[in-house]
């Protein structure tokens, strides 16, 4: 899971001269997200006891963190900021279950990779702790599992972790992306109280949980991750992730989320990828044949 304020491709170190990252409450935005997702840890924690263990999470931070240095400085020639791949690696530590050490390990180390390795034009197209999860769901499920807890009755908890996502995802310019899902969330839960007979509260109930909270702040709206070419764009990729996973749900997917982000993300992107080389080489064109019709009325 990239940060919704860290790239999560690697990041240069700014030149000399280079103009100072924004701050939010006087931080630095790029350890912004990470201290967000260490206070949901450890509300998370203190609350209901979320993690499968603090050694396995543990586990999870540092193997993220040692291949995004070994992959950032081999194949992209410098160190890359950390904070990307500490993110990734707290959220595979947050939301993994297995009683072996190895899957928290394999699943960070998966997640880090596909930002190298799964790239079109200079993009990686999957978010990165999305990837990873759901790669580990589809080929290890005997060995693999998310968490799936909630808030309980406690709601403090989860406004108190709304107000401060709100504050961040709306201080980087991605607080429409989060909206458009939760509302489309809640609409969508509606429908599915009526296609199954379930009661509302029990379709809507699941974004309450912490998994949803690293969910809606951080994987959807990742900036490497996400469509580029307009706020409404953005947008609409977001109501089609609620889509997406209202109708895995209604087929009795347990890890709906993680599946429709997985298939939906990279799909948006390869299409925005595609149109904007379609455009690229329509605009190259252009000016070709308009140099060539004044080569020829001279």
């Amino acid at each position: 899971m990239s940060s919704t304020t860290v790239s999560a491709a690697p990041v240069a170190a700014p030149a000399a001269g280079a103009k100072a990252p924004p701050k939010l409450f006087g931080i630095d935005s790029r350890f912004v997200a990470p201290i967000f997702i260490t206070f949901i840890l450890l509300v998370g924690q203190l609350t209901y006891g979320i993690l499968e263990s603090y050694a396995m999470t543990a586990l999870a931070i540092v193997t993220a963190v040692a291949l995004e240095l070994v992959l950032g400085r081999l194949l992209a020639g410098r160190w890359p900021h950390l904070a990307s791949a500490y993110i990734s690696g707290i959220s595979v530590g947050i939301l993994t279950r297995s009683p072996y050490a190895w899957p928290f390990a394999l699943c960070s180390a998966i997640s880090i990779a596909s930002k190298y390795v799964l790239r079109v034009r200079d993009r990686h197209i999957w978010n990165p702790s999305n990837f990873g999860i759901s790669v580990m769901l589809l080929l290890a499920p005997w060995a693999y599992s998310t968490l799936s807890v909630q808030w309980g009755n406690n709601i403090w908890p989860m406004l108190v972790i709304w107000v401060l996502g709100a504050v961040i995802t709306y201080h980087v310019g991605r607080i429409h992306i989060t909206a458009t899902y939760v509302v489309s969330f809640f609409a969508l839960s509606y429908v599915r109280s009526l296609v199954t007979g379930h009661s509302y509260w029990a379709e809507a109930a699941p974004i309450t949980g912490p998994m949803y909270q690293l969910f809606i702040f951080f994987m959807i709206t990742d900036p490497k991750t996400t469509v580029r070419s307009s706020r409404r764009a953005q947008a609409f990729v977001g109501f089609l992730v609620a889509l997406a996973e209202m109708f895995l749900r209604l087929a009795e997917n347990v890890h709906a989320p993680y599946y429709a982000l997985f298939i939906v993300g990279p799909t948006a992107n390869l299409i925005e990828i595609a149109w904007e080389k379609r455009r690229a080489r329509a605009q190259a064109t252009a000016v070709q044949g308009m140099a060539t019709a004044g080569f020829h009325s001279r």
